[in-house]
Parts: C-alpha cells; structure tokens; sequence
C-alpha cells in the first residue's frame, strides 16, 4: 500500500478510518467511532468512519471536509503543509500540539526538499 500523508502530516494509511474504509471493517467503524467519540466529546457514529485518505479523491470523515489546514493547503496548490512557503505556520504548530507525530512527519519531508 502506498502511504498517504495528509496535509496536515496525519499519515492517512495508518488512520483506523481510513483502514476500516479499505477493509470494510464495519468492526473497526464501531470501535473507532466509539474511541473518537470519547476523545473529541461529540457523537460519531459508525457511518462516519468512512474515508479514502485526505488529499485523495474519495470519502472523507466529516472532519476532514471542515478542516482549515486541509482548506489552506488545497487553496494554496500544495501536496502536503511541508511544501508550504508559510511553513510551520502557527495554526499548524497549534495542531501539532495535538498531534505531535504529524509534526516528525511534516518535519522530515520539509527537511528533505
């Protein structure tokens, strides 16, 4: 399987969403609507955990059609935030507050051009 990084430095291939969509693991749906609902205090349902990666063509989790970052980085033409001239903006170093791995990733593709 080829690895897809979203915008943001997710790696989309290791996200449960995204793996029970190429599975159709309706058992990985419900355990994963389950965890993020807990995590994030909002009601998703297993029939939200449908996705085909972020900047894919295909399903997204609802999420994923709302979020800025991915917003700004299709809006500005760029595979991935590490390709961005504004990189690290502070909108993406909130978020990687969050979601520390996305910065390592983000960090070594920006490190490498």
């Amino acid at each position: 399987m080829t690895e897809i990084i979203g915008v943001c430095g997710i790696t989309c291939t290791e996200c449960p969403a995204y793996i029970a969509t190429q599975n159709d693991d309706n058992e990985l749906r419900t355990k994963t609507a389950g965890e993020w609902s807990k995590m994030f205090n909002a009601e998703i349902k297993s029939e939200h955990i449908n996705c085909d990666g972020c900047n894919t063509p295909g399903k997204k989790i609802h999420h994923c059609t709302e979020c800025e970052i991915r917003a700004c980085g299709i809006e500005k033409g760029v595979k991935n935030c590490a390709h961005c001239s504004d990189y690290a903006c502070d909108k993406l170093n909130e978020f990687f507050g969050m979601v520390p791995d996305a910065k390592g990733t983000l960090d070594e593709i920006n490190n490498a051009l």
